[in-house]
């Protein structure tokens, strides 16, 4: 049985996560939850249900979450038991380190996971990295924090997708490779990208959109940044990034096409002129499930495709001009090392204004652009520096967005 630390366990990947578990019993063992304790009742319930012995909430205190879990017991069947409770960034972080030898999966949402992903990695966990700004921030210290080579699992659709393709030739390099020599088979990697709900739009068109319109995406459920990022197409740039650093693959070795079905998650295209793809339906779970249970893959997770019924794949290059935030992050990747930081830090900003009614859905980029624009890198940071450039991109960022 796995020892597991779900991580954003409140959150769209750690509530699948735990519908995952609770479908193949004698799989899993859940050892900690952490969650932000925004939905404190939510996260008492699943302590209970799945008996877990360490609950860590970042902005609760612990009587709050120790009343949560008692009402949460009264509604319950299962027998009460000690646990830890935990808060505050130190609660999080403890609940990462918690599973030396299991699987920590970081589920956590935005620029607060980078610090659970060292924990986790430095504990020697394997990790199930749902956090791509942990490591687009933090890049260099996630390779530092490595105990063996292979120790990180992606659980992006996408980078899953890469990664399960890579096992088909050969590519010793990265951070998921289990052996690293730097010899590659491997001539692209393509990421997918569904186009979001406003794919065909022109810039004019786009100039009014509202944040009910931005949070309606046409094929996945996630948490709201992560939607919006998909409608301004900034998650596609995080994920180049991500790519990039994941798998040691050059800014211009990494291509993104639209592909509206969201059925092929992503592909790889090897140095003889074949290209592997990896399809199935848009459903989390898969990806989630590999990362929890890899190298073993779980029965019946998601409805596969259904070939016996025809179908049209259809792939279209991306609008850069009317989506500029892939090219400015192969810029951005080019740049220093703390440029990724600026760029993840200013649109998290931005799209919390974007959310409010604050800020315009275009003006977004504009921000982000213009905060990564005025930023002088650094070359080798460590994890003070990173915070000093994360904190001075977020109030860069809204000082722009005070003046729109």
């Amino acid at each position: 049985m796995q020892d597991i630390a779900i991580l954003g366990s409140t959150g769209s990947i750690g509530t699948q996560a735990l519908d995952i578990v609770s479908k193949h019993p004698g799989h899993f063992r859940v050892q900690a939850l952490a969650a932000s304790g925004s939905n404190l009742d939510l996260l008492a319930q699943q302590a209970v249900q799945f008996e877990v012995p360490v609950v860590a909430a970042a902005q609760a205190s612990v009587s709050d979450l120790s009343e949560a879990i008692r009402e949460a017991e009264i509604h319950s069947d299962k027998p009460r038991m000690r646990r830890n409770l935990l808060t505050g960034r130190a609660g999080i972080e403890a609940a990462a380190g918690y599973v030396p030898e299991g699987v920590v999966l970081n589920g956590i949402a935005g620029i607060a996971g980078l610090h659970a992903t060292l924990r986790a990695l430095d504990a020697g966990s394997r990790l199930a990295l749902a956090n791509k700004e942990s490591l687009v921030i933090g890049g260099a210290l996630v390779k530092d924090a490595l105990r063996r080579p292979g120790q990180i699992v992606p659980v992006d659709s996408e980078h899953s997708a890469i990664w399960q393709c890579l096992a088909s030739g050969k590519h010793e390099r990265g951070l998921c490779s289990p052996r690293v020599t730097g010899y590659s088979e491997v001539a692209r990697l393509i990421l997918t990208a569904s186009g979001g709900p406003f794919r065909g739009f022109t810039p004019d068109q786009l100039r009014d959109v509202t944040p009910d319109q931005a949070l309606h995406h046409p094929t996945w459920e996630m948490g709201p940044l992560v939607t919006i990022n998909s409608a301004t197409m900034f998650n596609k740039g995080l994920e180049v990034i991500e790519a990039s650093l994941l798998f040691d693959m050059a800014p211009k070795e990494i291509d993104v096409v639209v592909h509206p079905a969201s059925i092929v998650h992503s592909m790889v295209q090897f140095r003889d002129g074949s290209t592997l793809l990896q399809a199935s339906p848009p459903d989390m779970r898969i990806p989630i499930a590999l990362g929890m249970a890899a190298p073993v893959r779980l029965r019946e997770v998601a409805p596969p495709c259904d070939w016996s019924q025809p179908a049209q794949w259809v792939f279209e290059p991306l609008d850069e001009d009317v989506f500029p935030a892939v090219r400015l992050a192969r810029e951005v990747l080019s740049a220093s090392p703390t440029h990724p930081a600026v760029f993840t830090s200013a649109n998290e900003v931005a799209v919390g204004a974007f959310l409010e009614g604050r800020l315009p859905f275009l003006s977004i980029f504009e921000v982000v652009a213009r905060v990564v624009g005025e930023h002088h890198g650094r070359s080798h940071p460590d994890l003070a520096q990173l915070e000093e450039t994360l904190q001075w991109a977020t109030v860069r960022a809204r000082e722009l967005i005070e003046n729109e």
